[in-house]
């Protein structure tokens, strides 16, 4: 992780954030003080929608059957 000042910062923003693009974070310095981090943007997980998959996949009543003796022995 590199950290540069705030004036190096302001002077090559377009190449600080092609690393960032690029996975790597950087920190902000005023004088030797941290005070902030520039890292690459994560869009947030789709929200899970109840039923998506209706119709595409099924579960059969074998699913709901107790397991044999020896297959629960091997999950304790």
């Amino acid at each position: 992780m590199k950290t540069v000042t705030i004036h190096v910062a302001k002077t090559t923003l377009s190449q600080l954030l092609t690393r960032v693009e690029a996975g790597e974070e950087i920190v902000l310095a005023r004088g030797k003080t941290p005070i902030a981090k520039l890292v690459p943007f994560r869009a947030p997980p789709k929200e899970r929608r109840f039923g998506a998959l209706r119709g595409i996949i099924s579960v059969g009543p074998e699913f709901f059957e107790s397991l044999p003796d020896e297959e629960l022995r091997n999950w304790e």
